[in-house]
């Protein structure tokens, strides 16, 4: 092994190392995605996603879908720094299989908002790690064809976001309760493999985690011992 000195780029990550922090960020990536989609010259927009709709799969289908797997594999990527684009990144993934020109337009409304925001990236600051916190939410029934939830958690180590996800569930929640206690599931799935992977780094967490929910039903069904 070689020891090539402090870390400043990989796999299109470049790092910046400040006095107690690391900045991560993907400013070339981010403009080489751009300069692929033809749209370096849009203007920037303020959103990444319109929260007034849902995309459905009805539209008329896209010229080039080869062009737009290719785009929304790329933006795939860049979550890796941009945790604040990662839901509107998951729906348009959900019609890579048969894109239509509404989901185009979904895109190329992130990547608006990505012209306008090259400069974001990911801090990760120097923290005791003494716990670990997830917080979860669900969106019930937010898909407009299958009637499908989506998940979402944060898990936070001491105060550096270091794992999230916003994820379809597999099957149809009849309740907010149901969709949120699935939430909940995944972002505790989460948590136990993150502990464990801590212990095998020999850093071991000494306290319990934390997990926030935003549903009362579903808090009671996760503290109830009958449920387990």
């Amino acid at each position: 092994m070689t020891d090539m000195g402090p870390l400043h780029h990989f796999l299109g990550l470049s790092v910046e190392r400040q006095a107690d922090s690391l900045f991560l960020s993907q400013r070339q990536y981010m403009l080489y995605i751009l300069d692929r989609a033809g749209m370096s010259g849009y203007k920037p927009c303020s959103t990444p996603v319109d929260t007034h709709a849902k995309l459905s799969a009805d539209g008329v289908p896209v010229a080039d879908p080869t062009q737009f797997r290719s785009i929304a594999g790329a933006l795939q990527y860049l979550t890796f720094t941009r945790p604040d684009i990662a839901y509107a990144v998951q729906q348009i993934c959900l019609h890579m299989h048969d894109p239509k020109e509404p989901h185009l337009a979904a895109m190329k409304r992130i990547l608006r908002y990505v012209q306008g925001t090259l400069d974001l990236g990911f801090y990760l600051h120097r923290t005791s790690p003494d716990d670990l916190t997830v917080y979860s939410d669900a969106d019930w029934a937010g898909c407009p064809d299958t009637h499908r939830s989506t998940s979402g958690y944060g898990v936070f180590l001491g105060d550096n976001l270091i794992s999230w996800s916003s994820k379809h569930q597999a099957t149809v929640s009849r309740s907010s309760a149901e969709a949120e206690y699935r939430a909940v599931a995944n972002g505790v799935a989460e948590a136990c493999w993150l502990r464990q992977l801590l212990h095998e780094l020999h850093c071991p967490l000494r306290r319990a985690t934390i997990v926030y929910c935003d549903n009362v039903s579903a808090i009671y069904l996760s503290t109830n011992p009958v449920q387990h």
